[in-house]
């Protein structure tokens, strides 16, 4: 029997898979997640999830300030990563990036360049709506940054 409501509550998080979990949790951290767990996942229940079978995964659950969205950082101990799209360009198929409004962008350029981040172009104004960059941050991952203009 179908709805004609959706039966779709929240979008829970966005998965990014990650080599150094310390250096990628301390990268979110600055731009302002706050960390809200951190565990081992392993078994074959797991697998029967993912499709990798018996699999054994570090994540970190980050939050954002507020409370809406989530990130999971994971770190494959087992099976071994297989795969690796950090550097694809801005046009390649599939996941690509996660976007964060920021309050202030230069800052949090400064701020993320600490922690290696590379402006991808440019800062750009969109109209009189929003300052928007792409990053790479931490492993080259993709970060889209927006600055709501104020209107005064």
């Amino acid at each position: 029997m179908s709805s004609d409501k959706p039966n779709l509550k929240r979008m829970d998080n966005v998965g990014i898979v990650v080599e150094a979990l310390d250096d990628a949790i301390a990268f979110f951290a600055e731009l302002g997640l706050r960390l809200e767990g951190r565990a081992l996942i392993e078994g074959e229940w797991a697998g029967r999830v993912t499709g990798l079978g018996t699999q054994r995964v570090e994540i970190a659950m980050l939050v954002t300030p507020d409370g809406h969205s989530r990130l999971e950082l994971s770190r494959f101990l087992a099976p071994q990563v297989i795969g690796d799209h950090r550097n694809a360009p801005v046009n390649a198929l599939g996941y690509l990036r996660v976007m964060f409004t920021v309050e202030d962008i230069d800052d949090t350029l400064t701020r993320l360049r600490r922690h290696g981040a590379q402006l991808v172009g440019e800062v750009v104004q969109y109209e009189d709506s929003y300052r928007l960059c792409y990053i790479r941050g931490p492993e080259g991952l993709l970060i889209g940054l927006a600055q709501e203009i104020s209107k005064r």
